[in-house]
């Protein structure tokens, strides 16, 4: 298989030692022409992408370059479950936060990768993205590996409904409260004021009264099997990862890039900064993600 001919070709090239790497922000032209070379030597692809594919689109990510935290660590599962002032806190910034986040628009780096897949290059797509921008640019083989944030589940009896629906409920159980000042926070989230928080009303199932909760994947929660499953299958009859716009700080992403490198895959990373997996990465390039994307011949 072609695969297994890629693994064996480029088992020496696969320690951090000889990793071919642009340490220093490179040119989007000059990143576009290194991954393009790099594209040219594999015929599927298994890509990952994470917040750094977004930004472009409007939606803050979380990490700076060097992968650590550029604001307070997101919610977790246990809190939100709970503690009834954070689940109220979660609902009130989301308030604000949707409008913006549900109107954001795919960006010339998410097309880029429709196009990669229209042109079968791409095995699987796995986002840890909640913004559903690649499907809205045209890509179909997408696993959304932390779920979307379009859909709401009730807790209690396991409901399900849009999230624009919920917005409607939102604004009409709280009709006369002002956020004040907001500031944009990642996936649909916003900075406001606790005396805002405090005053708002959060939201409850209609048909049980149990808690409802975004159909994404908190910190303390487990990724869904079949999510995992799916991917490392395609992962397994790929002939080489990418990472895209993804520090890879947390595991559930990660663990795709240590499982290639196990099995002898090529890595490349494009993600402006420090990444989790640059040990283990074969082509390292710290470039504009759009730029270098954009630059691809295969993109379509």
């Amino acid at each position: 298989m072609a695969r297994d001919a890629h693994r064996r070709s480029t088992s020496a090239a696969s320690t951090p030692d000889s990793m071919d790497t642009m340490s220093s922000i490179a040119p989007a032209a000059s990143a576009s022409a290194r991954l393009q070379d790099w594209l040219d030597t594999h015929a599927r692809i298994f890509v990952l992408t994470g917040a750094g594919i977004s930004t472009g689109s409007g939606i803050p990510d979380y990490r700076d370059a060097n992968g650590a935290w550029k604001r307070p660590a997101p919610v977790t599962w246990q809190a939100f479950t709970a503690e009834p002032a954070v689940y109220r806190r979660y609902w009130a910034r989301s308030r604000v936060g949707w409008p913006a986040f549900s109107t954001a628009r795919p960006n010339i780096a998410h097309r880029a990768l429709a196009g990669l897949e229209a042109h079968d290059r791409l095995s699987l797509l796995l986002t840890q993205n909640v913004d559903g921008l690649h499907q809205a640019a045209g890509s179909r083989h997408v696993v959304d590996l932390h779920g979307r944030l379009d859909t709401v589940l009730c807790l209690g009896c396991g409901d399900r409904h849009s999230r624009n629906a919920l917005q409607t409920r939102l604004e009409s159980d709280n009709p006369d409260w002002q956020p004040g000042p907001a500031g944009a926070a990642p996936d649909g989230d916003a900075d406001i004021a606790a005396e805002a928080v405090a005053a708002f009303v959060p939201p409850h199932c209609l048909l049980c009264g149990g808690l409802l909760k975004p159909d994404v994947v908190f910190f303390g929660e487990n990724v869904p099997r079949v999510r995992v499953d799916a991917a490392q299958a395609a992962l397994t009859a790929s002939d080489a990862m990418l990472v895209i716009g993804s520090s890879l700080m947390v595991y559930s992403g990660f663990r795709f890039a240590r499982l290639a490198a196990e099995a002898g895959l090529p890595l490349a990373i494009l993600n402006h900064g420090t990444t989790r997996a640059d040990p283990l990465a074969t082509l390292k390039i710290d470039a504009d993600i759009a730029g270098t994307l954009a630059g691809l011949d295969a993109c379509g």
